[in-house]
């Protein structure tokens, strides 16, 4: 995917294999047991953080959101149905609901992405600071490639975020997006052709 070597993205190392499934760490959730809780955290809040970002465009409302889904697994570790897809696009599904929940609270009504002034970097972090080792053209590019990844729309941004950054299956991105394969692949398949016609331009002399 051109768009994401030229970010410089890297896919992230892939975690070690967890000492208990999340059965079992849920059943300890719901016993009380605190390191459970812990565990769990450390695993996905990582990713969970960044998807809330991307789409929250605000670190606080990331941080909100991030905060909210693991409360509410707290408060039901019950609730959740393996057979319905994996504990982190169960974690991902409430943080974007805690998001929408704080733009309606607001009546921020305006896109998500007219919303966004902070650069973002590969990591879903803001822009890189001064004095960073990249060199000032390759700064400038990823600023720029974030700068038209926010002239998306929301769906759009969202499936480019949870198949291309987060590369997560079809099937998980759809039910975390709460919409059907197809459309995701529809949304999906737009959001590279804008951005890839959005690069073009910004490459012509």
């Amino acid at each position: 995917m051109t768009w994401l070597n030229r970010l410089g993205f890297m896919a992230p190392t892939p975690a070690p294999a967890p000492v208990h499934d999340d059965s079992t760490l849920l059943a300890r959730l719901a016993a009380g047991d605190a390191e459970a809780l812990a565990l769990l955290y450390r695993r996905e809040s990582g990713s969970i953080y960044r998807y809330a970002l991307a789409l929250a465009g605000d670190e606080a409302a990331a941080l909100d959101a991030v905060q909210e889904a693991f409360a509410q697994l707290l408060r039901g570790p019950q609730a959740f149905d393996a057979g319905r897809g994996s504990l982190g696009a169960y974690l991902a599904g409430m943080a974007r609901h805690q998001v929408l929940s704080q733009w309606r609270d607001a009546r921020r009504h305006v896109p998500l992405d007219d919303t966004l002034d902070t650069p973002l970097d590969a990591t879903g972090s803001p822009h890189i600071a001064p004095g960073s080792d990249a060199p000032l053209h390759q700064a400038q590019q990823r600023q720029g490639l974030w700068a038209a990844i926010r002239t998306l729309s929301w769906p759009q941004r969202e499936a480019l975020t949870l198949v291309d950054l987060q590369e997560r299956s079809y099937g998980e991105a759809a039910a975390i997006a709460g919409i059907s394969v197809d459309v995701l692949r529809t949304r999906l398949h737009r959001a590279r052709q804008r951005l890839a016609d959005l690069l073009a331009v910004g490459e012509r002399p």
